[in-house]
């Protein structure tokens, strides 16, 4: 049997998508302040607390998404 990977797309992200999986793994975390820095922007305080019209912006979403 083969295997299969399915990712999500723009649309899928939301504000608080990784709360629970950034409280069980700092790995999380770590992703976002290596994008944060790279990006020259606080990506983790989008994803995390919004607002919801800015991270639905696709020059916010397809980072939020990836590093996701």
């Amino acid at each position: 049997m083969g295997l299969g990977v399915v990712f999500p797309g723009q649309g899928s992200q939301r504000v608080g998508m990784l709360a629970e999986a950034a409280a069980e793994f700092a790995s999380v975390k770590d992703a976002f302040t290596e994008a944060s820095d790279a990006l020259g922007y606080d990506l983790w305080t989008l994803v995390s607390n919004g607002p919801e019209d800015q991270l639905s912006l696709t020059e916010f979403t397809q980072p939020a998404i990836l590093t996701a």
